[in-house]
């Protein structure tokens, strides 16, 4: 796994472990960015699930002003710093253990608001309507700040959630990458 553009373009990542993280392949990720390319320069990032930081990480090489990471698993936490600092990211980054279908009061202080959220979270586990609910709960995003939803195509995004209007979805593989606006 490796970074696929910016400043940090082919450097390797560090991924976990085991099975317990799916990481993001690099032409997946390549797909999402060049469709994102009008949206990253000085965004604000929110990397949710964020398993190694790639999307974050690949945010901050192209030219995000800043990027937070949260995930619950320890051991995912652990590479994310481990890739930030190998990357040489510690200023423009920040790392959270939280629960994420619990609720994100862990950023309703930080500032400024996101303008970009990526979320992948582990396929069918109904993660994403409970994440989505929260991450409105918090008032951290920027009206028609983007997300940006890896998950399985066997899961819909909800459509009862008004303040998250689906703009366009890809299908890659089993695969599908949802784009939604945020509309206050």
């Amino acid at each position: 796994m490796r970074v696929i553009g910016g400043d940090l373009k082919g450097k390797k990542l560090y991924s976990v472990p085991g099975k317990a993280v799916r990481p993001t392949g690099d032409r997946l990720r390549e797909s999402i960015f060049n469709i994102l390319s009008f949206r990253i320069e000085g965004a604000v990032v929110l990397d949710l699930f964020a398993g190694t930081g790639a999307f974050g990480i690949e945010s901050l090489s192209r030219g995000v002003q800043s990027a937070v990471f949260i995930d619950i698993n320890k051991k995912a936490l652990s590479v994310i710093e481990k890739n930030i600092k190998a990357c040489a990211l510690n200023d423009r980054a920040k790392t959270i253990k939280w629960d994420i279908i619990k609720n994100l009061f862990c950023i309703r202080s930080i500032l400024p608001a996101f303008d970009l959220v990526f979320m992948d979270p582990p396929y069918n586990m109904d993660a994403l309507k409970p994440a989505l609910i929260n991450l409105h709960a918090t008032k951290s995003i920027n009206d028609q700040a983007v997300i940006v939803i890896e998950h399985s195509h066997l899961e819909m995004i909800p459509d009862d959630i008004k303040e998250f209007e689906l703009r366009e979805q890809r299908k890659y593989g089993k695969t599908l990458v949802s784009f939604l606006t945020y509309i206050v």
